[in-house]
């Protein structure tokens, strides 16, 4: 069903293989892989039984086999990929965040729009299937108006001062770090499930540790290798360990979002609790087969994922019976069949399911004026930057 769509990721690190996995497990012919090396790619390539490991870019670029590019490198690199591919001809799924600032999301929007092809962003935690569930039930108006939503996004994989990744570098990952690299996620993943639209934020971040040890030498994201001292060196840091941001909808609803990757225990858990006027909602990454419902008159509900007790427009997101778990791996094959559904189709931005390059853009400009109000110590209008 997807084997007619010819595809090339760019990434070897954590994410890289994911997507391939993901891809392969859909029936997306992944031909080859961009590693940062050449013997990089040559391992993947081997691993996942790829056709090519590219030696450059501009190869892959060339390759008139190639209908797709899976950008999932450093996020200083998402720009000048994602407009080399859209110009190539080539649609394209981006590793959040698009971009590193709003100029560059703007452009890539207009050059996505001009082109005519599909331009997404890889916000998959909108494909666990409960959180479709969550969205069909407030579309539908099951759980009346809503007007508050709370929640978090805590992991522990930066919590000593010897923990260290790209990610935490101004000029690698961006000015804010936590916010950008999982922060985005939840507003994504929330604001996509209420509909709403941000007015305004006030945000109180903060850097933990403005010394980190860094291995004279990369390790890979979330590795346990241990270094000696002689093995790691001071690098300044001035990207936020965590923090806490406050929403003003634009329709007078509320929002509070707890951000932190230096939270012990905590391994990689994104939770939300929508209030509605009938009921609310609730739901934890860490059991994501499990979905809140909350009552006032009536005991409360846990509703598990079952595909026949699932909304029927988003059943075919789930795609084992109930009693059989669907985590984290299937969040991107679902994410990828939306996106491809949706370029065999023809259906265009403003009708995709799949989070496009103009909603990427949205976060980026969320996270700008986050980092303003978080160095002014003021509320920060979204569109208007007062």
């Amino acid at each position: 069903m997807y084997s007619q769509f010819n595809v090339a990721v760019a990434g070897t690190g954590f994410i890289g293989p994911v997507h391939i996995e993901a891809l392969q497990r859909l029936g997306v012919n992944v031909k080859g892989v961009l590693g940062r090396s050449l013997e990089k790619g040559e391992r993947v390539k081997a691993i996942h039984s790829l056709e090519k490991a590219y030696a450059t870019y501009d190869e892959i670029l060339a390759d008139p086999d190639i209908d797709a590019v899976h950008l999932a490198v450093p996020n200083v690199l998402h720009y000048e990929m994602s407009k080399q591919a859209l110009l190539a001809g080539k649609h394209v799924m981006c590793e959040k965040p698009l971009a590193m600032n709003t100029a560059e999301t703007s452009e890539l929007v207009r050059i996505a729009k001009e082109s005519g092809l599909s331009a997404g962003v890889c916000y998959n935690i909108r494909y666990y299937p409960l959180n479709l569930e969550a969205y069909q039930r407030v579309r539908s108006g099951d759980i009346g108006h809503v007007f508050a939503v709370t929640g978090s996004y805590v992991q522990d994989w930066l919590l000593y001062d010897t923990d260290y990744n790209w990610r935490v570098l101004v000029e690698q990952g961006g000015a804010l770090r936590a916010v950008a690299d999982i922060g985005t996620h939840w507003m994504d993943l929330v604001f996509s499930i209420t509909g709403f639209e941000v007015e305004s934020v006030l945000a109180d971040l903060s850097t933990v540790y403005p010394v980190r040890k860094r291995p004279k030498g990369e390790v890979a994201t979330f590795s346990d290798e241990q270094l000696s001292p002689e093995q790691m060196e001071e690098v300044d840091i001035s990207t936020e360990d965590c923090g806490g941001i406050l929403f003003r909808f634009k329709d007078g609803g509320k929002g509070q979002l707890w951000v932190s990757q230096v939270t012990a225990g905590k391994k990689n858990s994104l939770r939300y609790e929508i209030a509605g006027s009938k009921k609310a909602l609730a739901w934890d990454s860490e059991n994501p087969n499990a979905l809140w419902i909350g009552h006032r008159g009536r005991a409360n509900e846990v509703m598990t994922k079952d595909p026949s007790l699932l909304d029927p427009n988003i059943r075919h997101f789930a795609n084992y019976p109930g009693g059989h778990n669907e985590g984290f791996p299937d969040t991107f094959k679902q994410c990828f069949r939306s996106f491809y559904d949706a370029i065999r189709a023809g259906t265009p931005a403003e009708d995709a399911l799949y989070p496009t390059f103009a909603q990427g853009h949205k976060e980026v400009l969320l996270c700008e004026a986050i980092l303003k109000s978080h160095q002014e110590e003021r509320w920060v209008r979204i569109m208007d930057g007062e």
